[in-house]
C-alpha cells in the first residue's frame, strides 16, 4: 500500500496529461442536457460527485447511481440524448459493469467510460473513452475522479458558465 501511494503523484499527473482529451469529449457533449453517471462499489461514491460537479458549474441534470441498481429507474431515461458516464476500472466488478454498459448501448444511450489504460474492451463498447493509470483498487477514485471533474469543467466553460462562481453556490457554509 505504501508504494502504491509514492507512484500516487504521477499516476495523478497522467490523468491530468488528458486534458486535450477530455475537452474534445466535452465539445461533443456541451448541449446535451441530462446524463448519468454510473459506477460500482468505491466508484459508485465517484459516480455521485462527479454529477455533482457537472451540476454545480455547468447547470445540466446529473444523476450518479450505483451501476448495480441502474434497473431501478434511471434506465428509463437511457435514450440517444442522456449518455451515460461509467467507471470501469479492471477488478471484481468489472464484468458486471461491462454488462450494465452493455444494457444502456442496447438501448440507443451514448456511453462515455473511464477506464484502466489498455481496456480495450470497454473501449470497443463505448463512445468515447477516457483511460486513467493503473492503480490498486483503493486509490482508484483518485484517479478516477480527475477526469469526471475535467469533463465538468469544460463542458461547463464550453456553456459559458463562469467556473470560478457558480451561481447560487455558497463559497461557505453556515449552520444555525
Amino acid at each position: 500500500m505504501l508504494q502504491a501511494l509514492v507512484t500516487l503523484p504521477r499516476k495523478v499527473e497522467e490523468c491530468l496529461e488528458l486534458d486535450a482529451l477530455i475537452e474534445q469529449a466535452a465539445q461533443g457533449l456541451m448541449h446535451v442536457q441530462d446524463f448519468l453517471y454510473l459506477g460500482r462499489g468505491n466508484q459508485y461514491p465517484i459516480a455521485l460527485e462527479g454529477a455533482l460537479k457537472l451540476k454545480e458549474i455547468s447547470y445540466i441534470h446529473a444523476e450518479g447511481y450505483p451501476a448495480g441498481e441502474m434497473k431501478h429507474g434511471p434506465i428509463a431515461l437511457v435514450d440517444k440524448n442522456t449518455p451515460s458516464v461509467f467507471l470501469v476500472p479492471q477488478g471484481p466488478v468489472y464484468d458486471k459493469v461491462m454488462a450494465n454498459m452493455q444494457e444502456i448501448k442496447a438501448r440507443g444511450g451514448p456511453v462515455i467510460a473511464v477506464v484502466t489504460q489498455g481496456d480495450r474492451e470497454a473501449t470497443a463498447l463505448a463512445d468515447d473513452v477516457i483511460e486513467v493509470p493503473e492503480v490498486e483498487d483503493f486509490l482508484q477514485p483518485v484517479v478516477n475522479i480527475i477526469p469526471l471533474q475535467l469533463l465538468a469543467y469544460h463542458i461547463a466553460v464550453l456553456r459559458g458558465a463562469d467556473v470560478d462562481q457558480p451561481r447560487n453556490l455558497a463559497k461557505s457554509v453556515t449552520v444555525e
